[in-house]
């Protein structure tokens, strides 16, 4: 990746990090008046779909000027990753100085709320977005001299380390539905409404480190063996 491109991806991944954040700003001047805190209060359907499309809307955006910055699957990939990173850091970073919050990195946030509600302290994405964007740095430097392509096994330790942090998010939520309802329960007519249910009365109570630990040392293991695969030039 061309220095010019890559300076201007970190701008656009500033610019929409600034942008989502704004918005968080106007809505909880709305909905949280009194300052963000759980348990959710949860918006009019209209506003609730306007969110979700928002948030899927964002996840485009990221995704196309991933496409357009790179020059092969890998390094688009790494752009996407880099720019969902910084864009997510930055998001943090403007929320601290435009309304103080959050007051430290261990106060709980509320990731994403699709299939359940995803939940975490603060250092949690941001230590997430801090090994997306080591990732993609190192995808970026070796895609000068060659085309770096991520094998097999070194995609399934990424997607398997992600998905044990996706379940780390979910579980604190999951184990709270789960000891008023069965999961039978939930796969009934109406489950989606008792999730709802549940997160508007869901307070975080505690966040699985372990397994939030395990994911992420899943991950680095397949960056460390990307990095060396990528040293010794094979």
């Amino acid at each position: 990746m061309k220095l010019k491109t890559f300076i201007w991806l970190t701008i656009f991944s500033l610019a929409m990090g600034f942008l989502e954040s704004s918005v968080v700003v106007y809505l909880r001047e709305i909905m949280y008046p009194a300052g963000f805190d759980f348990p959710l209060a949860f918006p009019a359907a209209k506003i609730a779909v306007t969110e979700i499309i928002r948030e899927a809307a964002t996840i485009i955006m990221l995704a196309g000027v991933g496409v357009m910055a790179g020059r092969n699957f890998t390094e688009r990939f790494a752009a996407f990753i880099y720019s969902f990173a910084v864009w997510d850091l930055f998001y943090y970073l403007f929320l601290k100085a435009i309304l103080g919050w959050p007051p430290s990195l261990l106060t709980w946030d509320i990731l994403f709320l699709i299939p359940v509600s995803w939940t975490s302290p603060v250092i949690c994405p941001v230590i997430v977005s801090l090994t997306m964007i080591l990732l993609a740095l190192i995808v970026f430097w070796f895609n000068k001299t060659t085309v770096v392509i991520l094998q097999m096994k070194e995609w399934l330790i990424l997607i398997a380390g992600s998905v044990i942090i996706i379940l780390s998010f979910i579980w604190d939520f999951s184990m709270f539905v789960l000891s008023r309802y069965s999961f039978s329960t939930l796969l009934l007519p109406g489950g989606g409404d008792i999730l709802t249910l549940c997160g508007a009365v869901y307070i975080p109570h505690s966040f699985n480190w372990i397994l939030f630990g395990v994911g992420e040392a899943v991950i680095l293991s397949a960056i460390l063996v990307l990095y060396f695969r990528l040293s010794k030039g094979k």
